[in-house]
């Protein structure tokens, strides 16, 4: 029951976060999608009822038992240190934008922001 329901939040929103909420990693990677601009669903697991489960479900589809826990496009990316470090390559803003989690237009503007930022 709970990996049906992982998988069809994943299937349904373009960009998910499973998380917690008084986990730290997990805000700095909301606050990173929020500063992007990017429309994303949270689950935080530790106000679900079946949370528990939910992440034992995800650690068996993924290998990944914690939080957060980033999927986008219906692609699994990973935790913080994935996720973040995609942003400073250049590489997670495109990619918000193919799976429509951001307006192409913004996608451009936000990587000549990041590019100017780390030159």
């Amino acid at each position: 029951m709970a990996m049906n329901k992982a998988k069809e939040l994943v299937s349904t929103n373009s960009v998910v976060v499973f998380s917690k909420t008084y986990c730290p990693f997990c805000v700095k990677v909301k606050e990173l999608l929020n500063q992007l601009g990017a429309k994303y669903t949270a689950v935080e697991l530790d106000t679900e009822k079946d949370g528990s489960d939910i992440q034992s479900a995800l650690l068996e589809w993924t290998g990944q038992r914690t939080v957060p826990n980033v999927f986008i496009g219906g692609n699994h990316i990973g935790g913080c240190d994935k996720t973040t470090g995609m942003h400073q390559e250049g590489k997670l803003v495109p990619l918000l934008a193919d799976a429509g989690a951001v307006a192409p237009a913004s996608a451009s503007a936000s990587a000549s922001v990041s590019a100017s930022a780390s030159a």
